[in-house]
């Protein structure tokens, strides 16, 4: 089979190629064998071929984390698939080859009629998104929610969930006017600039602040966010995908009573630590099935911006720093790129 292999850690241009390799042969009990049509690509996946990341692979490795596919195979214990299944799904890394064995917990079965390339868009950015608000930080009505980064594909996420939710204001914070529209189509009441986030989240706030801040971004934009953040307000950290990681003057936290969540959704698919993975099992299966029903209603729009081959990975991945493209992008692993 074909797969993208990292030889060593450092710039993805320097150390990823597409290469021929043995596909997987024994499973585990509790593992899927999948014949992978997408995967996607985030600023994680940059960090994961750089050894940046919160977790690192043994050398060489198949980068990947996300993908949507169909069940080849599945092991003895695996109860809720069966062969042929078309599924998305979570993995450490190894999504980007044309066939990837995953634990059977993180592999969720498509509807019927939910188009594959919608649901590829689901399960970590709209689950990040939905775990975050929902079982961090319970958003409830009354909220006014400031989604930071709100272009990107967890952002977008973010403030499409929140929209769901009966008497919750969204303000969605993006650095380019298409990408401030694009939130207000997804169902954000106010978009506002970078460059002057302060006053104009006071504004439409009426002075307050804003009661919850979601933030992936990071660096001086969080610092900037910290001072627009209502009292007794609550702020949940995603990532930072600035590239700086923000020292937080915490005499603001104290002055406005402020609780910081920290929140990593690996926690829940098994990343850190393994044993997790079983305990969150149930719930990550049953939020995956309630965000497939949105998609299927058009309550959200998981749609992935842009398809990129298989070779391509490093445009891919340019296209996303440069920030030159709108929620979430793919790559295509079987076939001809379309």
């Amino acid at each position: 089979m074909k797969a993208i292999v990292c030889r060593s850690f450092g710039q993805p241009h320097d150390v990823i190629a597409v290469q021929t390799t043995e596909p997987p042969t024994t499973l585990a009990p509790d593992e899927v064998l999948i014949d992978v049509s997408h995967a996607t690509v985030s600023h994680a996946t940059g960090l994961l071929i750089e050894g940046k990341y919160q977790k690192t692979p043994p050398l060489p490795f198949v980068p990947g984390t996300e993908g949507v596919g169909r069940v080849l195979q599945c092991g003895s214990a695996v109860d809720h698939l069966q062969v042929g299944d078309q599924v998305v799904f979570i993995c450490d890394w190894g999504a980007y080859a044309q066939q990837a064995k995953v634990h059977a917990s993180t592999v969720y079965a498509v509807p019927a009629g939910l188009d594959p390339l919608r649901a590829l868009a689901l399960p970590i950015s709209y689950g990040t998104a939905y775990t975050a608000l929902h079982w961090r930080t319970a958003l409830q009505a009354g909220d006014s929610l400031l989604v930071l980064g709100a272009g990107s594909g967890v952002g977008a996420a973010a403030v499409e969930l929140a929209a769901q939710v009966p008497g919750v204001q969204v303000i969605a914070c993006a650095s380019s006017e298409d990408k401030r529209q694009a939130a207000l189509r997804r169902g954000a009441q106010h978009a506002v600039d970078p460059q002057h986030l302060i006053e104009q989240v006071k504004a439409v706030t009426g002075g307050k602040g804003a009661s919850l801040v979601f933030d992936p971004v990071g660096g001086d934009l969080l610092l900037q966010a910290l001072r627009c953040t209502a009292q007794n307000g609550r702020i949940v950290i995603i990532g930072f995908a600035s590239g700086t990681i923000p020292k937080v003057p915490m005499n603001i936290a104290l002055v406005k009573n402020l609780t910081i969540h920290g929140f990593f959704y690996g926690q829940y698919i098994g990343w850190t630590p393994a044993n997790e993975r079983q305990r969150h099992a149930a719930a990550m299966q049953a939020m995956m099935a309630a965000l497939f029903e949105m998609a299927h209603r058009d309550a959200i729009h998981p749609d992935i911006s842009r398809v990129y081959a298989m070779d391509q990975l490093c445009d891919a991945l340019d296209a996303l720093h440069s920030r030159e493209v709108l929620g979430k992008v793919a790559l295509q692993i079987q076939g001809d790129k379309t």
